[in-house]
């Protein structure tokens, strides 16, 4: 496995090489119609600016001045792929002591999951460690340090006449405002081949010496979330200034877990050591001008031509207009429908905070580069909600480059099936970067991530038409399959393959030890395997008999009074109020999945029916919504799809910036906005059998669409 690495030379890792089509539509203008202004200390609306594997997210200053402020709405976050930290192991805690075993089908087998024990402390204290460990790294705050006249800092409410916005094509942030009175403008712009932000700042302030740049180190948490503004511990991590001059600063910045440097390079200033984690950078008052571009890097290799703003902002306007030339387009203008002018705005902002957040090489987590949840870990059930879109938008090597994180993590994938007996690999739900495990009492048993890897393989074998393609993913195709054919269990009772008992299903409401027969995973497992041999066909070779034996035996979906269950064990899931609740992912069966001979579109239909009317949907998630619209497009109820779009439920909603805000605790939920993405450019192209244009569209004459680039969806 080892040698397909190589495949990230080949899938255009480049920021500038996406294909730029020829549109008729005025990409621009339709892009620039939705830039976002701020003028107040919104802490919902702040403002993010990256390159898909690092980000730098900004109050209305324009740089972090006030993270604490913010750190209750979209925090002021400085992210990357590569910052991951360990708290020490104290205790020499061994991962076996998370493992438990179970056999759920009474086989003899002694599969063992990683789980939350609650048996004794050793265990539960196991648990904590290796879910907390390794966490991603909030790398530092860089703000303005503002002084009063008398002296005395400047506080949130000194910041006045705010007039920000930010350039949606150019990826620059501009901000206008005022301190007693005194313009302040600062233009702030992230680079795109390396982890760097630059600003450009203007003020007579800055003649007077009252404005200088802070660089903070917090330390991490160590909780579920991290906001960056975790000032307490300063003992139990070291930072060193360790070069200085009056345009340069390298610090280095040591934890337990990760040692990592930050450079400044800046026109003529100052450079001093404030507190332990606390420096400053004051410029030279002679100008009131001053650049300052701040790199961060896990060693101390920094790129010397790429340190001026005006490099930044050329690279970050180039890279911009060369991704919003690419792929696919959409224009609502002169829709009546009064819908669709914040429909674009969502699609528009959606492929922005995409770009940003989670175009790396792995796959994102569901805050992506801004905050943490789930102490930073990406959650592989996620991926297909954060990278799908991407294909269909007519920009899959953006989706390919996060395939990295499969080849990388394969032998892991590999033990971990081979540790509950299986064959192939079984992907591991919610891991860091390298592929190691988190223990979870929920994750451990959920199945639904394994045939994403599947449908992404197809979605790019689709778009570039080349065996090369089939050669480059078969081996992650493949050894998917097996494990899942294997995982099927056979009831010789009644002549068929079983998902489960063991299985927690996407909607993870249903214990593992009493779950059977999942209708949204029976249907797509059935899929996935029809697609493995497929592959095996397109490549020539044999077809793998244990595969047609399992598609041909797989239970059927569940059906009672002429409706699919969400599981085959749970029969009263329209009537028992918690089987109400959660994702309703028995709608994913017909919708995420092609339709399949399993399925019957009239049960589907009596099925939308009742969960539209019966769910309780303000305990759902973003994502939940263009799953629904994807159901109710394929079923030819597109003015249904729109409502499903715009259900007016919290969880749904699409903050000033673009976020999907789902409550206090998760403040943007970046699945809500690919599974959008991913349901507009459905319901505008349509899927391998649809008719007519605009399938999910209605077609009574409220909606004017110019569409280009768009793929089908299987």
């Amino acid at each position: 496995m080892k040698k397909n690495i190589i495949f990230g030379l080949l899938l255009l890792l480049c920021p500038f090489c996406w294909a730029q089509q020829p549109s008729n539509i005025n990409r621009k203008a339709v892009v620039q119609r939705h830039n976002i202004v701020n003028n107040s200390m919104d802490t919902l609306a702040s403002l993010t600016v990256g390159n898909g594997a690092f980000a730098y997210t900004v109050d209305a200053t324009g740089m972090q001045s006030f993270p604490v402020y913010y750190r209750n709405g979209v925090p002021l976050g400085t992210q990357s792929e590569w910052g991951w930290n360990s708290f020490p192991n104290t205790s020499g805690f061994n991962f076996e002591e998370t493992l438990k075993t179970y056999d759920f089908n009474a086989e003899g087998r002694q599969a063992k999951y990683s789980v939350q024990h609650k048996e004794s402390d050793r265990h539960r204290e196991a648990t904590e460690y290796y879910r907390v460990n390794p966490h991603r790294l909030q790398l530092g705050n860089v703000g303005l340090e503002i002084k009063r006249r008398n002296g005395e800092t400047a506080k949130v409410g000194d910041i006045r006449g705010i007039e920000q916005s930010i350039d949606l094509w150019t990826g620059i942030i501009h901000s206008v405002f005022q301190v007693e009175g005194q313009p302040v403008e600062v233009w702030t712009v992230a680079g795109q081949s390396s982890d760097r932000l630059a600003v450009k700042v203007s003020s007579s302030l800055i003649a007077e010496g009252r404005i200088k740049v802070f660089l903070r180190y917090p330390y991490p948490t160590g909780k579920f979330l991290d906001e960056a503004v975790y000032y307490e511990e300063e003992s139990k991590h070291h930072s060193a200034l360790l070069v200085q001059n009056s345009t340069m600063a390298l610090i280095e910045h040591i934890l337990s877990g990760i040692t990592y440097f930050t450079r400044f390079q800046s026109t003529a200033g100052h450079y001093a050591h404030k507190g332990k984690h606390h420096f400053v950078f004051t410029p030279n008052t002679q100008s009131d001008t001053f650049e300052l571009i701040c790199s961060f890097a896990a060693k101390n290799e920094f790129d010397e031509s790429k340190l001026s703003y005006k490099q930044t902002e050329k690279e970050s306007t180039a890279s911009w207009a060369a991704y919003w030339k690419s792929g696919a387009a959409v224009d609502f203008a002169g829709s009546t429908d009064p819908r669709a002018q914040e429909l674009e705005r969502r699609v528009v902002l959606s492929q922005y905070l995409t770009k940003v957040q989670c175009a790396g090489s792995n796959p994102p987590q569901e805050t992506g580069l801004t905050f943490n949840s789930w102490y930073g870990k990406p959650h592989t059930e996620m991926h297909w909600w954060h990278g799908v879109h991407y294909a269909l938008w007519g920009r899959p090597e953006i989706m390919e480059k996060t395939l990295a994180y499969y080849f990388r993590t394969f032998d892991k994938a590999k033990l971990l099936a081979e540790r509950q007996g299986y064959q192939g690999v079984r992907w591991i739900k919610m891991s860091d970067h390298a592929g190691n495990e988190s223990p979870s009492s929920v994750a451990a048993f959920l199945i639904w991530q394994q045939p994403h890897i599947i449908y992404m393989s197809e979605l790019a074998y689709r778009h570039h038409a080349d065996t090369s393609i089939l050669q480059l993913y078969k081996e992650l195709v493949f050894a998917t399959a097996d494990f899942m054919a294997d995982y099927a269990y056979y009831d010789n009772k009644k002549d068929r393959y079983n998902l489960g008992l063991g299985v927690i299903p996407a909607q993870e409401v249903f214990k593992a030890a009493e779950t059977k027969n999942p209708t949204y995973e029976l249907a797509y497992w059935d899929w996935a395997l029809r697609t493995a041999l497929r592959w095996k066909e397109r490549l020539g070779e044999a077809p793998v008999q244990k595969w047609k034996e399992v598609i041909d035996k797989l239970a059927p979906l569940p059906v009672q009074d002429n409706v699919y269950l969400a599981t085959e064990t749970a029969t009263d899931s329209y009537t028992f109020p918690k089987w109400m609740t959660d994702h309703p992912a028995v709608l994913g069966a017909l919708g995420m999945v092609p339709n399949s001979t399993k399925l019957d579109t009239a049960i589907m239909k009596n099925t939308w029916d009742t969960v539209w009317s019966k769910w309780h949907w303000k305990d759902t998630w973003g994502w939940d919504f263009p799953m629904t619209a994807m159901n109710a497009a394929r079923l030819d109820l597109p003015q249904k799809a729109l409502d499903a779009l715009f259900m007016d439920i919290q969880t749904n909603t699409y903050l000033k910036n673009g976020h999907n805000y789902q409550d206090d605790r998760l403040r943007i939920y970046l699945p809500g906005n690919g599974g959008l993405l991913t349901a507009v450019a459905m319901m505008l192209e349509g899927w391998d059998d649809s008719a007519g244009e605009f399938p999910g569209f209605p077609k009574d004459g409220t909606w004017k669409i110019s569409k280009e680039g768009f793929k089908k969806m299987p």
